[in-house]
């Protein structure tokens, strides 16, 4: 799997939409009435990547087998969930499963369409939630810290570890701003124990600005307001016409290429989403391949070879020797494995070797 996103947003903002387009399916109920997601549906989608199927067509590989990423589509908040408003309780503790936030913003106007506060304003919207999301972390770490202070006194020494980063993330939350704030830059042990603490404010988010079919190649007001919005924050931000991608998922791929250019869009909302949120969470993906199969795995950027082999199966990283490894570029370029070994291209990299984006790995391993 290579991530799971968490799509969230005000009620009515198109994320039922967005969610059914995306993963091609019914499951989720949209329609023009808060809370109509109540249950959290789970849907999973394959990864577009164009140097699987080279690497495919090389291999003459029978099967191909795309990484995925999963997608929740989580019911709407509203201004005073943190205390249980709505489906308050609900909607934070679906949220802390994912590992990042696809935040849905209206940024279309429609009369047929309520807004649960009277009002479009992508911004105020966005505030909104991240306000709740933050109370609701504030309330939980003040109890927590309040605890740890107290173990961290009597020389435990997790709470001693721990209480730096609590109070970090404190100082930031009561000074009304998202404990993510702290991930720029963070070192590997800090980024371990703010993890821990499982905050909600502390996971990536992506804009998405939901637009109607005549902005979708160029934005609108409301989707520069967004932009500038993120850009503060170092977050990322996407724009998509969720009814666009509705009507995608019902076309075959001639189909769709021909509605897209006619809209002068060059590829579906979808894999402009896929690849925020590869930034967003830096991951990249290696390749394996054979006569069998030819299948794209991720992995966090910075994965060793014995992490990267570990994604496919447990075994793989206990029992790890060496990878042999062909940057992508060069498999492509000289027809394959072979080509790529005696032209000396084929490199034998042991259990430090970072893991490069686009790498065609062959694992060997003790069993």
């Amino acid at each position: 799997m290579g991530f799971k996103c968490g799509i969230v947003g005000l009620p009515n903002v198109g994320k039922s939409t967005l969610f059914n387009a995306l993963t091609k399916t019914a499951a989720a109920q949209a329609a023009n009435y808060p809370f109509c997601t109540i249950e959290p549906n789970t849907g999973e989608v394959a990864v577009p990547d164009s140097r699987l199927q080279t690497i495919a067509k090389i291999a003459q590989s029978k099967e191909v087998v795309p990484t995925r990423i999963s997608f929740v589509d989580i019911a709407g908040l509203v201004r005073g969930a943190s205390k249980g408003e709505g489906l308050g309780n609900q909607f934070l503790a679906n949220i802390r499963e994912v590992d990042a936030i696809v935040h849905v913003l209206r940024c279309f106007d429609d009369d047929d369409i309520t807004h649960v506060e009277g009002r479009i304003d992508p911004v105020a919207d966005a505030d909104t939630i991240e306000t709740e999301l933050m109370l609701a972390d504030l309330e939980s770490l003040e109890r927590r810290a309040e605890q740890t202070r107290k173990r961290a006194t009597g020389k435990e020494k997790e709470a001693i570890l721990i209480l730096p980063m609590m109070e970090k993330a404190l100082d930031l939350l009561q000074n009304g701003k998202p404990v993510r704030l702290l991930l720029d830059g963070i070192a590997a042990e800090d980024l371990r124990l703010l993890n821990a603490l499982n905050l909600l404010t502390s996971k990536p988010v992506l804009y998405v600005c939901n637009v109607d079919e005549a902005d979708a190649a160029n934005g609108n007001e409301k989707t520069k307001a967004v932009a500038t919005m993120a850009a503060a924050q170092n977050a990322q931000h996407v724009i998509i016409s969720a009814e666009i991608e509705a009507q995608i998922a019902q076309l075959d791929a001639e189909e769709a290429a021909e509605f897209l250019s006619e809209l002068g869009l060059d590829e579906p909302g979808l894999d402009k989403l896929i690849r925020a949120g590869y930034t967003l969470l830096d991951l990249i993906t290696y390749f394996t391949a054979g006569p069998k199969e030819a299948r794209a795995w991720t992995v966090k950027r910075g994965a060793k070879a014995p992490q990267a082999a570990g994604v496919i199966h447990t075994d793989f990283e206990r029992g790890f020797i060496r990878a042999q490894t062909i940057a992508y570029d060069d498999y492509a370029s000289l027809g394959g494995e072979v080509a790529a070994r005696d032209a000396g291209k084929a490199r034998d990299e042991g259990k430090e070797y970072v893991v490069q984006d686009g790498d065609v790995m062959l694992f060997k391993f003790n069993t």
